[in-house]
């Protein structure tokens, strides 16, 4: 099971509000809307993202995903959410929460993905924003770690105007698109001041 719990879970597993945003866990009904917006945004992320799969869009896909969502949830290994825009609840994105380590470690790292019609307009940046006291505060971690490619202007922004330091320079970090590539490594802290 997990160790030390701090979350309530309910049907619909926890959510996270923030500034004209909200977070909430995956669910089925989803599918439409999630397909329909990286379908639409597919040229836009392959260049930042893992390979996807051949069937990465279609609901038996997409099933085999939220499986494996809510039981990372119940094991408090992973927290992924989609991000809705408020007050009008349309989906512009996503954001996870993986690699929790408890223990001596306390820390977890975030991703995330915003579709092209939303990017660069605060969504994700409202997003992080909320997410980091979840992180902190509610998960009772002390170290939040993320990594973005050197050429991802956007992201470098967006992480260091939530509060995050660059920490280093990985090489080959992380697979995307099919070739391993470095990464900038960034980290906030519990004990860091929050913008």
């Amino acid at each position: 099971m997990s160790f030390l719990r701090s979350v309530t879970l309910s049907d619909a597993g926890p959510m996270v509000r923030g500034a004209g945003v909200v977070l909430r866990v995956p669910q089925m009904s989803d599918y439409e809307e999630w397909a329909a917006l990286r379908e639409a945004s597919r040229s836009f992320l392959v260049p930042w993202e893992p390979t996807w799969p051949a069937d990465d869009l279609t609901r038996s896909a997409f099933r085999r995903r939220l499986r494996r969502y809510w039981r990372d949830v119940r094991e408090d290994q992973s927290y992924p959410f989609f991000v809705y825009r408020l007050p009008d609840e349309v989906l512009v994105g996503g954001l996870t929460l993986s690699n929790i380590r408890r223990g001596v470690a306390q820390t977890c790292s975030l991703g995330y993905w915003v579709g092209q019609p939303y990017a660069r307009r605060g969504y994700m940046s409202a997003a992080v924003r909320a997410v980091i006291p979840f992180v902190f505060d509610t998960l009772r971690l002390h170290r939040l770690e993320a990594a973005c490619l050197p050429t991802n202007e956007a992201s470098i922004r967006l992480l260091r105007s939530c509060g995050f330091t660059e920490e280093g320079y990985a090489r080959g970090y992380l697979q995307i698109n099919g070739v391993w590539r470095d990464h900038l490594c960034f980290a906030i802290l519990s004990t860091d001041s929050r913008p």
